[in-house]
């Protein structure tokens, strides 16, 4: 699940392949770094992962997503006391 996430979804990262016994090899993390490091791909993981940093950093602050919701929360409780 979480690989679909970071890889599929937030697209920051890459999903290294197992062998026949479960194991990844050193050659596998070596193309995952050069994809990650060089490629047109790893570029787009840069970008991504400073956009989801600012989400981050976003989200609790004042007027914020998670400061909005938990106010709403806050509201919510409060009205049905």
């Amino acid at each position: 699940m979480n690989y679909k996430l970071v890889e599929d979804a937030w697209k920051v990262g890459v999903r290294a392949k197992v062998d026949e016994h479960g194991i990844v090899k050193r050659e596998e993390i070596v193309i995952c770094i050069k994809e990650v490091m060089e490629g047109d791909r790893g570029r787009e993981m840069k970008m991504n992962s400073k956009k989801w940093k600012e989400l981050a950093i976003e989200a609790p602050s004042e007027g914020g997503t998670s400061d909005t919701n938990i106010n709403e929360l806050v509201a919510m409780l409060r009205s049905t006391k």
